[in-house]
């Protein structure tokens, strides 16, 4: 039982629920690793949405609004962590979700797609007797997506993505809206709009700045998109991450 007046009470909580997650079978064991890594970048980055980090959620609402065919593309970790607020966005777009998984198993699509379920979602892409398509760039079960989902989206929301994937998307001609907390990774330099936050802080705030920009013109929505640079948010990320690595916060 972890006390709520701990300092690291919420980080902890989380942790615990990839513990759990993994347990249930819902992520491979290496996603608990790649949640340890995003954890250490989010202490250096204070554990808050910094100002960059809200420039980049207003630009992805903008883009996600803008999409004729938006897709939330799911995988074990935002599953574990944040499937209520996926299945909020998706409602709030009119967006599909699909599951994607890196480590693919029936099992594991099996129950992402309860835990999504289970959470409100009433239909899920990605599942195991669906038709599927193919990302070109990519090789093996990775490559395959829902015909109706990714494949045929213009902007995929694809929090917690790899790096091989996000850059494949971007190839095949998709906007990319990605989650990450690492602004030096390849899915963070690769998509169109990086939110550099954790996707339990960004999907809410997705969601608010959707219900905000939702009567805006497509004009204001693409100026808002226009008047944003992925290069320059990151480099402020990166300048909020090394003043926290040096002390001068």
């Amino acid at each position: 039982m972890i006390p709520k007046d701990h300092p690291r009470y919420e980080s902890l909580m989380l942790r615990a629920r990839i513990v759990d997650a993994y347990k249930k079978g819902i992520l491979a064991d290496s996603g608990m690793i790649a949640h340890g890594r995003g954890e250490a970048f989010d202490y250096l980055i204070g554990e808050k949405t910094t100002e960059p980090a809200r420039k980049a959620e207003r630009a992805g609402a903008a883009a996600l609004l803008l999409a004729e065919n938006p897709v939330i593309s799911v995988n074990g970790n935002t599953t574990a962590l944040a499937a209520e607020w996926v299945v909020k966005l998706a409602e709030a777009l009119g967006a599909k979700v699909e599951i994607n998984l890196f480590y693919r198993t029936a099992s594991r699509v099996e129950k992402v797609g309860e835990a999504l379920k289970a959470a409100g979602a009433k239909v899920v892409l990605g599942v195991e007797n669906e038709e599927k398509g193919i990302i070109e760039g990519l090789e093996g079960p990775r490559a395959r997506a829902s015909l109706e989902g990714v494949c045929s989206a213009d902007v995929v929301l694809v929090p917690l993505e790899d790096g091989d994937r996000a850059e494949a998307l971007v190839a095949n001609g998709k906007t990319v809206v990605t989650v990450d907390l690492n602004p030096l990774s390849r899915t963070a330099t690769t998509s169109t709009v990086t939110i550099v936050d954790n996707v339990v802080r960004a999907l809410p705030n997705l969601i608010q700045e959707v219900m905000e920009l939702k009567n805006c013109s497509e004009n204001e929505l693409k100026g808002i998109l226009e008047d944003f640079s992925n290069d320059k948010n990151l480099e402020e990320s990166l300048e909020i991450v090394s003043r926290a690595y040096t002390g001068d916060v």
